[in-house]
């Protein structure tokens, strides 16, 4: 039996998306329930629910006073009965064999941790969403985020979105760390490779995921995606990835460029010629891009996307690493 347990607030615009396409799922149904997981939703999102489980009484409802995703996950799971649990997203909509496959992907990769591609999808039609999602979707952008980027194989990875695990895993390692608003599951598939594990991701499952809607959500999101990664590092006794370093010394050359260029010509000259490697890159991706969607906005949109989502990262993580150092709390404003 599987258990998909999905962490939500407030996604009265998602929501019914969301379990239509859970719903659709080839898996049969005498052996799948649905939690979902939330966090007092005020928007109507419970009342679309409510007629939701009339029509699928394998969907089921729990609170999670919280608000944040960990504890919604930690209390999905205690209240499953599968052998298996899935997280899945409101703001994703999954092909219908996603289940099948991969229940039938992790017995043959003998994985602790499978899951799909994610294909970032605008939240609209506006020319700043499609920037978003494409920003979302490149390599210049994510690195070699493959779950972001995609892959041509299985490969194992350090961690996947939505994952799908064996319920004794728990057991073994612990359950999702609610100290961590953002990064939880890199945290815990970094304990799931501490632990021996093994994560894969399978690029024939693509999961569309619609994107944050405006700059500033998109600068909060990298920023609190920074700021917890510290704190997972310590947590794990050391980083899981070198990517993650890149934003943070982006940051610090930009920073310390600027104050040091009036002093220096040679920094000066290697400030000018970082600033325009990464505008060269920048906008050769998205001419590229916005030729292909026939968008030309995204011309000048997506080198600031770019900029915000390096930016905001970097300036997060070195906050953490302020804030591990001085010992202050993590705790931010953020239900999602």
């Amino acid at each position: 039996m599987i258990s998909v347990v999905v962490p939500i607030y407030n996604e009265a615009k998602y929501i019914e998306a969301c379990a239509r396409s859970i719903a659709a799922q080839d898996y049969p149904k005498d052996d799948l329930e649905v939690i979902f997981v939330d966090g007092m939703s005020n928007d109507g999102t419970r009342e679309i629910l409510a007629g939701l489980m009339q029509e699928y009484p394998w969907m089921r409802m729990e609170d999670n006073p919280q608000q944040i995703v960990p504890p919604a996950m930690n209390i999905g799971i205690r209240a499953a009965k599968g052998d298996t649990i899935v997280r899945m997203d409101a703001h994703a909509a999954f092909p219908a064999n996603y289940l099948t496959e991969l229940v039938k992907q992790q017995a043959a990769l003998h994985a602790d941790n499978v899951g799909g591609v994610c294909r970032a999808l605008p939240a609209n039609d506006s020319p700043i969403c499609k920037s978003i999602a494409a920003a979302l979707s490149s390599s210049f952008g994510m690195g070699n985020s493959y779950f972001r980027i995609g892959t041509d194989e299985i490969r194992p990875v350090d961690t996947v979105p939505f994952g799908c695990f064996h319920r004794t895993l728990f057991d073994k390692i612990g359950y999702f760390d609610e100290q961590l608003i953002r990064n939880q599951d890199d945290e815990f598939n970094g304990r799931i490779i501490k632990h021996g594990g093994r994560i894969y991701l399978l690029p024939h499952l693509v999961i569309d995921y619609y994107t944050r809607d405006s700059i500033q959500k998109v600068w909060s999101m990298f920023y609190q995606y920074g700021l917890f990664k510290p704190l997972v590092n310590r947590k794990l006794g050391g980083p899981a990835t070198t990517r993650q370093f890149a934003p943070a010394f982006f940051v610090l050359a930009l920073f310390f460029g600027i104050l040091l260029a009036p002093w220096s010509p040679w920094i000066a000259v290697l400030l000018a010629l970082m600033v325009l490697l990464y505008l060269i890159l920048a906008f050769s991706t998205s001419i590229r891009t916005a030729s292909r969607e026939n968008c030309r906005p995204m011309t000048f949109q997506m080198p600031l996307i770019f900029f915000i989502i390096h930016a905001a990262y970097g300036i997060g993580y070195l906050h953490g690493i302020f804030k591990l150092l001085t010992n202050s709390s993590f705790k931010v404003k953020s239900k999602r």
